[in-house]
């Protein structure tokens, strides 16, 4: 289908994002101009309590100042709700008022053969809930009233049951004026190769609807009341409406509840989803029998940045998890992660929600697991690393699995914590575990536990921390060095795009400020080239939002170049000296367990010195170093040369 932007144009304007965007959010009226279409809320994005959210009816796009979210209500649809591009066309048609543009006879047929098949479906499933009300059904319902589930529970989630009948669901279709063919195509019959009468592929089993992200049902899940069935679960066939590798189980109710704030959970089966839901945990989805697919990881992102796999706590449920990690890396980065809450041995999500009940589960979802602890157990569990060799080994398969992943600034991060880690594993300070090379304490002690790490660990990042301080930009030392010098690379940024003239006095410096943003390293490279591009603008446009920038008179004040100068020069100073002072101290602490000598102690003190320099705008400017001026700015540049320019510029 061909869709003018004529036609997308159309739809926008008659349609306020407010009204889209309204559904999920909880407006700061206090804050917003109803009357001019300027509208604040908290972010539906990620977790904040500050209305940092904006929402520009007339210029028909949104803001977030916190997590830089942004777009049009197609993209919200598509980012919010999960949908496809064409999906959220069709519904914002449809509030439009918007008859959608004409497709071509194929197409046509196509979608209105879908159509019925999905009418079909909808007939079946009337039709198993109806076979469990009979006295056929009675072990069902004896069965489902064993695992918890009530009417309520029943008709909430459309189960049935398919008797053991060979032809009960096709006579009664048939009896409906349905099309053989057509029930055949839906997956619900298959027919002989002998050219014999359909039969149903569903008998004498509890019957799951399986439903897209609108609500459709596109499939069933069956599971066997005989104990000697061949398959305990069964699911349909592979049809025009399903695709088992390209669905998941509960996806539009979980796909609403991580909307309002939950989680998204992804268990095994359908009883475990069920059981989740009913314990207030309305997120969960799961795959359709079988490992999780690259469409589905796809899928789960567009619903959540961070989905929780909840996996049996068993030998299986471990392996599931470490095969995950090669589909996943490839994948991973930033919005795009995954967390591992590894239950008991021996139970699944059902199993301790009716035994313990459901704070016992939200335990285990607190304790889940990133990935980068998975990876660490997978390469390091059951061995032994006392000899160079082997400790090479686990450098080189870490750093293989750590290549896949695509992003440069995820691949730094998973890097420095496996530095850490190796620290920790092979220091002989650690009460024999480095001197032996035998795996660290925490993953022997808490193996499939979901656990958090063993007490004297020394890894600062994963300590226990409240809910306040967990959401602030500053719940760490490192963190508060982070946003402190990404507020001077904002201030930098911000003086050579109202000054453009003094780009060319501090070209060399400005290759080398390499932000981790790929908007602001966008914006660097359109400073140097003298050219403009959408990402590079919207950098732009955050930067000048900042409180600290707008604040500056030079920043409102463009004609005042010579102060502009100084300020720019003094603030590439104390990035500089920053980050050059941090580089010199890691390579120091790599070091010092050696034999000190004259060249690591006048470094060190170096590294102090500078990084007071910086930590004091009064003294930052390296002009004034003092009598060894000259061997200090000979310390810095060689620091920034071998580490900061050897980085690619993004």
């Amino acid at each position: 289908m061909s869709l003018s932007p004529q036609f997308l144009d159309e739809i926008r304007a008659r349609v306020p994002l407010s009204r889209i965007i309204g559904r999920k959010v909880q407006w700061d009226l206090r804050r917003s101009n109803q009357a001019k279409g300027d509208w604040w809320a908290p972010c539906p994005f990620h977790q904040e309590k500050s209305a940092s959210f904006h929402v520009d009816d007339q210029k028909g796009f949104y803001y977030c100042f916190g997590c830089h979210a942004k777009g049009d209500a197609l993209r919200f649809m598509q980012e919010a709700d999960g949908m496809g591009f064409l999906e959220a066309v069709e519904v914002l048609a449809g509030e439009a008022g918007l008859p959608m543009p004409a497709r071509d006879p194929g197409q046509v047929q196509k979608t209105d053969r879908r159509a019925k098949l999905v009418e079909v479906m909808e007939e079946a499933v009337r039709w198993f809930r109806l076979q469990l009300q009979t006295g056929m059904a009675q072990e069902a319902r004896d069965y489902l009233t064993r695992r918890g589930l009530s009417d309520p529970d029943r008709e909430r989630f459309g189960i049935g049951y398919a008797p053991d009948q060979r032809q009960g669901l096709f006579q009664a279709l048939k009896a409906k004026g349905i099309d053989e063919r057509l029930i055949v195509e839906a997956g619900l019959c298959a027919k002989p190769d002998d050219g014999g009468a359909p039969f149903d592929r569903f008998r004498g089993r509890i019957m799951f609807p399986i439903r897209d992200a609108r609500g459709r049902c596109i499939a069933f899940g069956g599971r066997a009341m005989d104990p000697n069935a061949r398959a305990k679960y069964l699911n349909s066939p592979e049809t025009p409406l399903f695709d088992k590798g390209r669905n998941l189980y509960n996806l539009g109710p979980a796909r609403s509840a991580v909307g309002k704030g939950q989680p998204l959970i992804v268990a095994e089966g359908y009883m475990d989803v069920i059981a989740l839901v009913k314990a207030g945990f309305e997120g969960a989805v799961a795959p359709l029998g079988t490992a999780i697919t690259p469409e589905q990881l796809q899928l789960m992102w567009r619903v959540s940045p961070e989905p929780v796999i909840a996996l049996d706590g068993d030998t299986a449920g471990v392996r599931a998890a470490l095969r995950l990690i090669d589909l996943s890396l490839p994948m991973t980065g930033p919005g795009q992660a995954l967390r591992f809450a590894i239950l008991p041995e021996g139970q699944d999500p059902d199993d301790l929600i009716r035994k313990l009940g459901a704070p016992a589960m939200a335990e285990q979802l607190e304790a889940a697991r990133p990935l980068v602890d998975l990876l660490w157990q997978r390469e390091t569990e059951g061995k032994v690393f006392d000899s160079p060799e082997r400790r090479a080994a686990l450098d080189r398969s870490l750093g293989e699995s750590v290549a896949k992943i695509p992003d440069p600034t995820t691949r730094d991060y998973y890097n420095a914590i496996f530095k850490q880690m190796k620290w920790e594993l092979f220091s002989p300070r650690r009460s024999g575990d480095g001197a032996s090379g035998r795996q660290p304490r925490e993953f022997r002690e808490n193996k499939g536990r979901g656990q958090g790490r063993g007490q004297g660990q020394g890894r600062s990042f994963d300590a226990p921390s409240v809910a306040a301080t967990r959401a602030s930009r500053l719940s760490s030392p490192e963190a508060a060095e982070k946003v402190a010098e990404q507020m001077i690379e904002s201030m930098v940024l911000a003086i050579c795009a109202t000054h453009p003239k003094l780009v060319p006095t501090v070209e060399a410096r400005l290759e080398r400020l390499t932000p981790e943003d790929p908007g602001r390293a966008q914006l660097v490279h359109d400073l140097l080239a003298g050219t403009q591009s959408n990402s590079g603008r919207q950098a732009l446009e955050s930067i000048l939002a900042e409180a600290h920038v707008k604040a500056a008179p030079l920043i409102t004040r463009p004609q005042d170049g010579d102060s502009a100068a100084d300020v720019l020069a003094n603030a590439l100073d104390r990035i500089e000296a920053r980050r050059a002072a941090r580089l010199e101290t890691a390579r120091a602490e790599t070091e010092i367990e050696g034999l000190a000598d004259e060249g690591l102690t006048w470094r060190v003190s170096q590294s102090a010195r500078l990084r007071q320099k910086a930590d004091h705008p009064a003294m930052s400017d390296l002009g004034d170093l003092g009598e060894n001026s000259d061997a200090q700015r000979a310390f810095l540049k060689s620091a920034l040369e071998n580490e900061i320019w050897r980085k690619p510029r993004r």
